[in-house]
């Protein structure tokens, strides 16, 4: 199925979801881990339906749900790259999750769901992306998984997904390396608040909402992104 942009899943109205990153991605509220797991145990017929299932992670008071297809397609004019994204498909299953988790009695907590990634700067992606495929994953097969870029992705997502920014070769030493923290668009703001009560500045904020820069009192840079 074709990738979905960020506007046609914002229409889709989806309760309980929120895009961070490349997926679709909930969390639930339960009182104890065996109604964690019968709320995942019913999740199977309509994910078996569709050939298609979430990504779980049960903690103590929680659900955690992450949907996203490793084959949608992305057109760069006539070029197609199999990508991994948010598909109709995706958003179907996303639904009758909901649907579900309303029969169990279950509250979303959309505002507490947030997703980590690292970013480095470099001029030379294609000549550096191997040695971090290696020492992050020890798989070549990382680099570039569902991206038409270098960008080194585990396919069991237990590791953070690294991405490749563009540095000039030129530039002197800087911090290259910093955290890309995906929130909810109604969770950015006490964040951004949240980390500058702590001593953090603000020093880029030309691209929010979408892209907020802050500084530790050290220089070291974060963006919380909303995407």
């Amino acid at each position: 199925m074709d990738m979905l942009a960020d506007d046609e899943i914002t229409q889709a109205g989806l309760t309980g979801w929120r895009k961070l990153a490349q997926g679709l991605h909930a969390r639930y509220l339960v009182d104890d881990f065996g109604t964690a797991a019968r709320f995942v145990a019913a999740l199977g017929e309509p994910g078996d339906a569709l050939g298609h299932h979430p990504s779980v992670s049960i903690g103590k008071g929680y659900v955690d749900l992450k949907l996203v297809s490793p084959d949608a397609i992305y057109r760069d004019g006539a070029t197609e790259h199999v990508v991994e994204w948010v598909t109709q498909k995706d958003v179907d299953l996303a639904r009758r999750i909901t649907q579900i988790a309303a029969e169990h009695g279950l509250t979303a907590d959309p505002a507490s769901v947030s997703v980590v990634e690292l970013g480095l700067d470099t001029a030379r992606s294609a000549t550096i992306a191997p040695v971090w495929a290696a020492l992050l994953m020890g798989d070549p097969d990382s680099q570039g998984r569902g991206s038409p870029s270098d960008e080194i992705r585990d396919a069991t997502g237990r590791v953070p997904n690294l991405w490749f920014g563009d540095a000039d070769e030129q530039d002197g030493p800087r911090q290259r390396f910093h955290v890309e923290v995906y929130v909810a668009p109604e969770a950015a703001e006490q964040r951004i608040a949240a980390a500058v009560a702590a001593g953090g500045t603000v020093v880029d904020d030309s691209g929010a909402p979408g892209l907020t820069v802050i500084a530790d009192q050290d220089g070291n840079t974060g963006v919380v992104c909303v995407a």
